[in-house]
């Protein structure tokens, strides 16, 4: 069996991840600039306001940025979007102050990265959870950073339906932020996971239109709690902490995203982590050493280590945590295949 990869991107992910390419405004009041020596790169990353503290997605991508000042010495600089409105104003604002690379987080930013890129050409961007062929222009100097979600939407799905059939539950649930490529990803894989894990099992999730808001989440995780969930993912960034706080006072299990949210508590039976920072870390550093390649994807899936399950909760039963690593490993090595990526 190959290393373990409940931590993501071992050393040669550099290499595999980056050659998968198909492979006025607020910019000034609302900005955090964190700038290092004046050689390096400049690297922005646009962002929507109030998340860069939402223990997930956002606050990934500014940690990658963080680890590229630090190890690469570059120049990065966080712009917060106010609204929708800010997005092109912030992005333009970056490229006209010669920013080498500027980075879009979310399928949201995805109109905003498409004309900004062609308005300049010469600028190189990159777009979390896009894939660069689905915008308009295909602008060939954009990179989408795209993630196989529905692999560890699939594993997490898994480990629920097992510990929820030991439990003597019929449903597992997911809370969602809202309905996006990425995120339905990640509930395909976790309704195709708890199916083959326990035949019959039934799957309900909700969107809480919002990304921010932990009252919204908390309702709909409650909502589902109450049709008898035994385990709730959220995919919902800093508004599903809601739900994962409604586990733990219903007292069934919660499932984190994107980050390692075990810190949490034990109710947190583990998290379907994705390697935001990371891919903004080695976006980056292709900048920096000329092997950026705009006009297709950087992929992440198990086999580069780009997504894959954080801790798990010491109340998990030691059996179906096995279970899952098996069928983890199966995936990785293609034994399982044809995973769903839509809800249908």
């Amino acid at each position: 069996m190959r290393k373990s990869r409940w931590g993501l991107f071992a050393g040669s992910v550099a290499a595999v991840a980056l050659l998968a390419a198909g492979c006025g405004s607020s910019d000034e009041a609302a900005s955090v600039t964190t700038e290092t020596t004046p050689t390096g790169i400049k690297v922005g990353l646009v962002t929507d306001l109030g998340q860069l503290n939402d223990d997930g997605f956002t606050e990934l991508a500014y940690n990658g940025l963080k680890r590229a000042e630090k190890e690469l010495g570059i120049q990065g600089r966080v712009v917060e979007s106010q609204s929708a409105a800010d997005y092109i104003p912030n992005m333009t604002s970056l490229a006209r102050k010669g920013y080498d690379l500027i980075i879009g987080l979310g399928y949201a930013q995805g109109d905003a990265i498409a004309s900004t890129a062609k308005e300049f050409p010469n600028t190189k961007f990159a777009i979390v959870d896009v894939d660069q062929a689905t915008l308009k222009g295909k602008p060939a100097n954009v990179q989408g950073l795209v993630f196989r979600e529905e692999q560890v939407g699939y594993l997490v799905g898994y480990l629920a339906a097992l510990q929820a059939k030991r439990e003597g539950g019929k449903l597992v649930s997911a809370v969602a932020g809202f309905k996006e490529p990425g995120v339905d990803r990640f509930i395909a894989g976790y309704k195709a996971g708890a199916a083959a894990a326990v035949p019959g099992m039934k799957v309900k999730w909700g969107y809480s239109q919002d990304w921010d808001d932990q009252a919204k989440c908390k309702e709909l995780a409650l909502n589902q709690i109450a049709a008898g969930s035994k385990a709730v993912f959220q995919v919902a960034g800093g508004c599903g902490l809601g739900a994962l706080l409604a586990a733990k006072q219903q007292k069934v299990w919660g499932i984190g995203v994107d980050a390692d949210q075990s810190f949490l508590g034990p109710h947190v039976l583990t998290s379907g982590l994705k390697g935001v920072d990371s891919a903004v870390f080695l976006t980056a550093k292709a900048v920096q050493d000329g092997s950026f390649t705009g006009g297709g994807n950087a992929v992440f899936g198990l086999t580069e280590d780009g997504v894959g399950l954080g801790k798990f909760s010491p109340d998990a039963n030691s059996d179906d945590i096995a279970a899952t690593k098996k069928i983890e490993q199966e995936i990785a090595d293609g034994t399982i295949t044809g995973i769903p990526t839509t809800t249908g």
